[in-house]
């Protein structure tokens, strides 16, 4: 199956353990978001990131709780973001972490992707419901 719409997306730099070195700079930041269309829901996470010396490289991590309703299905689910740039190159995996569906979204497994067009965040969500 298949959800696509439109999300806003709030980040909020936080204290970050990680001390910069060798021209390495890394980040910690929480994720807000609002996702509209079949997937009506709020989201809440952590960001870890680190940016390299070379313009346009850098990687993050994060986790996210989902919580609202998949094509009326209600419930909530974690994602689990592994991105990388390389010279400005994208690469950007988002999975449902397996077993994190509850209520009627028990049993979800699917891959988000994310693009942003004039500013607009999309995502486009394939995915499986197996209750």
């Amino acid at each position: 199956m298949q959800a696509s719409g439109e999300f806003t997306v709030a980040l909020q730099p936080v204290d970050c353990s990680v001390k910069a070195q060798g021209g390495l700079k890394p980040a910690r930041m929480t994720i807000s978001k609002h996702f509209q269309g079949p997937l009506t829901a709020e989201s809440h996470g952590e960001m870890l990131s680190v940016m390299t010396t070379t313009s346009g490289s850098a990687g993050y991590v994060a986790i996210e709780i989902v919580t609202g309703a998949l094509k009326g299905k209600t419930g909530t689910f974690a994602l689990q973001h592994f991105g990388l740039m390389d010279k400005g190159q994208d690469s950007l995996t988002l999975k449902v972490i397996p077993d994190s569906g509850t209520d009627a979204l028990t049993g979800l497994r699917g891959d988000m992707t994310i693009h942003i067009k004039d500013g607009v965040h999309y995502y486009h969500f394939d995915y499986q419901l197996s209750n």
